[in-house]
């Protein structure tokens, strides 16, 4: 099976998120879509993040009874800061059935040579790449392993919403309906 992996924070999911995965499932070979929270993604500041538990609650949540789609915490007990190549290496060790792909916004791709051991991801791995505002890719864009995909350009951002709703600013509509009252309920992002 071909599974698109689609890491992030999640901090928290909202529909800009889901319309991609969604659109990566209905436009591209993609059969399943993962979304992989990331507990410590190395390039962000961890004293923003909510707890990873609670995240991945949010994303299960979200994707409520879709079978096509899946939480997974498969990053919580690997070493953290959480680097791609390792997350790989055990997904194709645990899975060898599966062909696992990228799912990532042009703007990661402008940084993706930064990452650890991207070469190694890029001989193994295609790189499904959407649009993102002011980004064109970057120097890999013409790699023959990266595949831009023309979904539609999303310019929802976790951190407007968080600080949104420390505004006190009513977002539900950023979001699913279940996930917004979770989010209420929890008194997430509220400080």
């Amino acid at each position: 099976m071909k599974i698109g992996l689609f890491f992030g924070s999640f901090n928290p999911i909202h529909a800009g998120h889901l319309v991609l995965a969604n659109y990566m499932l209905e436009y591209t070979d993609l059969e399943r879509i993962w979304f992989v929270v990331s507990p410590h993604n190395p390039l962000k500041n961890k004293s923003t993040l909510l707890d990873e538990k609670q995240r991945f609650q949010m994303v299960d949540i979200a994707i409520g009874d879709n079978t096509k789609l899946k939480a997974s915490n498969i990053e919580f007990n690997l070493p953290q800061p959480s680097y791609t190549i390792v997350t790989l290496t055990y997904l194709q060790e645990k899975y060898p059935q599966h062909e696992f792909v990228l799912i990532m916004g042009a703007d990661n791709l402008e940084s993706f040579h930064k990452w650890k051991n991207y070469e190694e991801i890029l001989k193994h791995h295609q790189l499904y790449i959407y649009p993102r505002p002011v980004s064109d890719g970057g120097k890999l864009k013409d790699h023959p392993q990266i595949k831009f995909v023309n979904a539609p350009l999303m310019e929802i951002s976790s951190t407007a919403i968080r600080q949104a709703i420390k505004e006190k600013k009513d977002m539900r509509y950023f979001m699913p309906e279940a996930v917004w009252h979770y989010i209420k309920e929890m008194h997430f992002y509220e400080k």
